[in-house]
């Protein structure tokens, strides 16, 4: 996981971490920070933006490059929990102060940053940028947007109360082929929507229990920190981190939080759609401690202006689930990416690879059809523009919020195995299986605490 910050570790830093206790950094984030507002910081047209990212490497990496290659853009600081990662960073980058403590960083560099790209695991998504958020900094945060539906919830209503700008990590969101998926949908060129079937090859989920033994902890790296506000697990080397956190329960969100906030995201945008009215798990259930793999989760979305009906029905696979034979039938000779969706209308189909340009089907039908003019953006930069007030961002968490509220319903589905959950958004709850509601909101670890979540 990419979480805090710094690199050095001297007697006087390490001395320093230590009297940062989560008490003391909890007593300002909930009663200072809320009291710092987004005025205080704003960045104004002409002035650099200066960036922090809580993650140094991975995903975290590709994202602060992506995001400092703009020309208004210097980076100010790097939260990097692992010691490994943080000296790489500090070795090529001397004059940026790295920390291996994520509350450290914003502690100390509160007055000296305008906006945060969160690039960590998925459990530490919501609080810390939450805990930005809470200092008037505009956020990109990795998809999914949180590890939990409330969170989601949670941070779409605060960034909106602020005015804050912000952006979630689905970048093909921003790219020709999806936006010109949404746009041939929204143009009619395959009718009305009647339903869709959306999947994914990965299989990001364990069906075989927890390793029985604890490994030492790398020297460097702070384990009760990585945990952060999750149950503290026992350290397995490979098991957790590095690369193996998604198929968690506490830690991850499965294939379908990983690949779905992408795979989800054309059609959902496409269609129209908002929160789901119920949903149903016909694939395994994950264990105690990881998700499973092979899910099938059949959704029902309230319909829309690009639908035919008063629903829609949307269905994900992952793993080695497939839509249907007789899905693949329709769709003549053609087959199916290994991720992807397929949009069935009254007037046509439509198949989204990820990533590529959409298909349209039958192939005689659209032979000689002209193609809309589309052009893709720049995701990282479209933010940061929107961050100088020159531009507003199409996955902000407005858009992104309800999306992987949508996806993360879909987890809690998969441990009610061939249960329909009837969903009230608006309450945010299942008013029909009362045991799924202790889901949708984890309590956080004691002295982990974040106002607002």
């Amino acid at each position: 996981m990419n979480g805090a910050c710094q690199t050095s570790t001297t007697p006087h830093n390490r001395d320093m971490q230590n009297h940062l206790s989560r008490r003391n950094f909890l007593a300002t984030s909930t009663l200072a920070f809320p009291f710092v507002t987004r005025q205080s910081w704003a960045v104004k047209p002409n002035d650099r933006v200066r960036h922090v990212s809580f993650g140094a490497a991975g995903m975290a990496g590709a994202d602060l490059r992506s995001v400092s290659s703009h020309n208004y853009v210097e980076v100010a600081a790097v939260a990097e929990i692992d010691p490994i990662r943080a000296r790489a960073y500090k070795q090529k980058n001397a004059k940026v102060n790295v920390y291996a403590d994520w509350r450290e960083l914003l502690d100390k560099e509160a007055k000296n940053f305008d906006t945060a790209n969160v690039s960590t695991p998925d459990h530490m998504h919501a609080p810390i940028a939450m805990s930005a958020m809470q200092l008037g900094k505009h956020v990109y945060v990795q998809k999914p947007l949180t590890h939990d539906v409330y969170e989601s919830r949670r941070l779409r209503e605060y960034a909106a109360e602020q005015g804050l700008k912000t952006q979630m990590g689905i970048q093909v969101h921003s790219s020709r082929a999806y936006r010109l998926a949404v746009t041939l949908v929204h143009d009619g060129a395959i009718g009305k929507v009647t339903e869709v079937h959306t999947w994914s090859n990965k299989k990001w989920g364990d069906m075989a229990p927890r390793p029985d033994r604890e490994d030492p902890v790398p020297a460097g790296l702070n384990w009760d920190h990585w945990c952060g506000v999750a149950p503290k697990a026992p350290y397995l080397r490979g098991y957790y981190h590095p690369g193996q956190w998604r198929k968690r329960l506490d830690y991850g969100t499965g294939t379908f939080g990983d690949m779905g906030c992408h795979i989800y995201d054309p059609m959902y945008n496409a269609v129209g759609l908002t929160a789901p009215l119920d949903l149903r798990s016909e694939g395994p259930a994950p264990n105690a401690h990881s998700w499973a793999i092979n899910a099938k989760i059949h959704y029902t979305f309230p319909g829309t202006k690009y639908t035919e009906g008063k629903t829609v029905p949307v269905t994900w696979y992952d793993g080695d689930q497939r839509p249907p034979k007789d899905v693949s039938a329709r769709l003549g000779d053609r087959g199916l990416p290994g991720q992807g969706s397929v949009l069935f209308g009254t007037e046509g189909s439509m198949i989204i690879p990820h990533v590529g340009n959409p298909i349209l089907l039958p192939a005689d039908k659209y032979k000689d059809f002209k193609l809309p003019s589309v052009e893709g953006l720049n995701h990282w930069h479209q933010w940061v523009d929107a961050c100088r007030g020159e531009d507003k961002t199409t996955a902000g968490f407005d858009y992104a919020g309800p999306l992987t509220e949508a996806i993360l319903l879909g987890g809690v589905a998969t441990r009610f195995h061939k249960v329909t959950l009837k969903w009230d958004a608006k309450k945010l709850k299942f008013t029909n299986v009362d045991d799924a509601n202790q889901y949708i909101k984890r309590d956080y670890r004691k002295g982990w605490e974040v106002k607002g979540l």
